[in-house]
């Protein structure tokens, strides 16, 4: 397999996804940002894309797709049909097209890309930008192997990348996809509920943001399970088991299962449009 380092590799669309991805393997030494081009119709975006990756831009996904070895589609879902119809004269055999695009099914743009196109689906999150993301691969039907672990190796350079079925790849969605904004959510909670008690919000803000950087980075290189770390926090009778009662019995296990539920059925929508 050759080296990503020899591919050129374009964004059709410069917004927040695509500058964490094309920012994390600039970062990571993986891409030069020489061979990184992203095309947005949108000026804002496109000087967003340059100012945090020093890649160029421009305004044509038609020229960028005939410059690039792997195109990467990193569109909004409602707009994906109008970016294949625009690439598909200028798409090449030798080119590997990648989907971010959620909902998107590889099925969807294989027959609106033509019969030779090879198409492999990923659903990252923004983690990716200090190399921490967590994405998950899924090969379309004409992708090889070695298409595959191109997108491993792409993905990887900028934090996990798993090989999955395309099958599940809503749930990752309503999963990791959209989990950053869960988390952030929750640390907006945890904040505002320190304030209501009588903590600075500099202060609560500081605790928050480190409890939950370290209670990650603990259950990632701990080899104790969840359940173990969790159980090890919580004394009988403490303060932790007060707190997560509390948290029982407001149902915040069913609250996150229906969150994730409601995302991973709106990602399947958007693949029935």
């Amino acid at each position: 397999m050759s080296s990503l380092r020899e591919k050129k590799i374009v964004f059709i669309g410069a917004g927040n996804m695509a500058r964490a991805i094309a920012a994390g393997v600039i970062r990571k030494g993986t891409v030069d940002a020489s061979h990184i081009l992203a095309s947005d119709v949108a000026e804002a975006q496109r000087t967003e894309f340059e100012r945090i990756t020093s890649a160029k831009t421009i305004s044509s996904n038609h020229e960028a797709a005939r410059w690039a070895d792997l195109v990467i589609l990193a569109v909004k879902p409602f707009q994906i049909a109008t970016v294949c119809e625009d690439i598909n004269p200028v798409i090449r055999p030798s080119q590997l097209v990648i989907s971010i695009c959620a909902g998107v099914t590889t099925q969807f743009l294989e027959q609106r890309l033509g019969d030779s196109v090879r198409v492999v689906r990923a659903m990252p999150n923004t983690p990716a930008l200090i190399g921490c993301g967590a994405t998950a691969v899924a090969a379309g039907s004409r992708a090889t192997r070695e298409d595959v672990d191109c997108v491993l190796e792409l993905f990887g350079a900028v934090g996990v990348a798993l090989e999955l079925p395309e099958s599940v790849l809503d749930v990752v969605t309503g999963l990791s996809g959209s989990g950053p904004a869960y988390v952030f959510y929750f640390a907006e909670a945890l904040i505002a509920a320190a304030e209501k008690l009588g903590l600075p919000h500099g202060a609560a803000e500081t605790l928050v943001k480190h409890t939950i950087y370290g209670a990650s980075r603990l259950a990632i290189e701990s080899p104790q399970s969840l359940e173990s770390l969790r159980a090890a926090v919580t004394t009988k009778g403490g303060t932790t088991e007060a707190g997560l009662r509390a948290l029982e019995q407001q149902g915040f296990a069913r609250a996150i299962e229906e969150c994730v539920a409601a995302a991973a059925r709106r990602s399947a929508e958007l693949s029935q449009r």
